[in-house]
């Protein structure tokens, strides 16, 4: 839980702080949103700079969650998440915290350019419809449609980036070489459609997750803007 909430306090608050201020930045001086591909290249771009700030967290995250599952001799027994952040730049240097950044940024990209951008579009889309007001109701919708949109694409390559980050040391050489080289393996021992395999549980935490973030960050918006914008 501990890593689990040290990774939001840095992965999400800096990814949706630069998405916000790109948004803003960029859009039209009447108010009008930027295009489609302009909202995935910000979004990409806000994905990226919250995954490396948030790497440290998702290297502990990823290591406590399966402490569990390792022979008794192999367990990490980390106490909390600064435990583990600390033994792993003691026992394994600094840069272990960085293990798996470049796959941990290819996903942040690909999930911030489906999960921004989509909800952006979709709350735009229920807005032109007529019959949608900019609400609780509007944010719950768009942000349902964004979690389907996010779940689908960034399933693969959640799956290397876990899988690289959590990988064995057999014989002097490490399990896989490369995100490719996760893809290639499990395509040819698991199946193509095992790169979405558990598609409905994925879902049914990111789902909720998407929702909640953006309800959330939609009422802190006006709050903001209320409290301070208008003052």
């Amino acid at each position: 839980l501990s890593a689990g909430l040290l990774r939001q306090a840095t992965y999400t608050t800096t990814r949706l702080g630069i998405y916000s201020v790109l948004l803003e930045r960029f859009g039209g001086a009447d108010g009008t949103p930027p295009p489609f591909l302009a909202k995935a290249a910000m979004g990409m771009t806000a994905g990226a700079a919250g995954a490396f700030v948030g790497t440290p967290a998702e290297v502990a995250l990823i290591r406590m969650t399966a402490d569990g599952r390792l022979p008794p001799g192999e367990r990490r027994g980390y106490r909390n998440v600064f435990d583990a952040l600390l033994r792993m730049a003691r026992e394994e240097g600094v840069l272990t915290l960085w293990r798996g950044c470049i796959p941990t940024m290819a996903r942040a990209v690909v999930v911030n350019a489906a999960q921004l951008a989509s909800y952006s579009q979709s709350k735009q889309f229920l807005l032109d419809s007529g019959h949608f007001r900019d609400d609780i109701l509007c944010h719950f919708c768009a942000s349902m449609i964004s979690g389907l949109v996010t779940t689908a694409a960034s399933m693969p390559v959640d799956i290397v980036k876990t899988r690289i980050q959590n990988m064995r040391t057999i014989d002097g050489k490490p399990e896989y070489r490369n995100g490719l080289d996760v893809l290639l393996k499990v395509v040819r021992y698991e199946g193509f459609f095992s790169l979405w395999k558990g598609f409905t549980p994925y879902y049914a935490r990111l789902g909720p997750h998407t929702v909640l973030t953006f309800i959330f960050l939609e009422q802190m918006n006006k709050w903001y803007q209320r409290l301070f914008l208008s003052a």
